[in-house]
């Protein structure tokens, strides 16, 4: 479990979320996201733009599984804005 500021320029809008779940797809784990309460499944695009992530807002990125230390780092990484 990680939490973090999203870092994203407009957070987690059309774009920047088909990146992100694209990226999480990628990963074996499973991959949640959370913030204020509420989680969705960080591979099911309706789910995460339904959070509503905003530049600012602080989520809590959880993954479990066999790659979850390749896929924990990549996901951070993006949503950190970290190139």
């Amino acid at each position: 479990m990680t939490k973090l500021t999203v870092q994203l320029p407009r957070g987690l809008q059309a774009r920047h979320t088909t990146i992100f779940v694209s990226k999480a797809s990628s990963f074996k784990s499973e991959i949640i996201l959370a913030k204020n309460g509420r989680s969705s499944d960080g591979k099911k695009i309706m789910k995460v733009m339904d959070l509503s992530v905003k530049e600012g807002d602080e989520i809590i990125l959880m993954v479990n599984g066999i790659d979850e230390h390749v896929a924990n780092k990549t996901l951070k990484k993006f949503l950190l804005n970290i190139s």
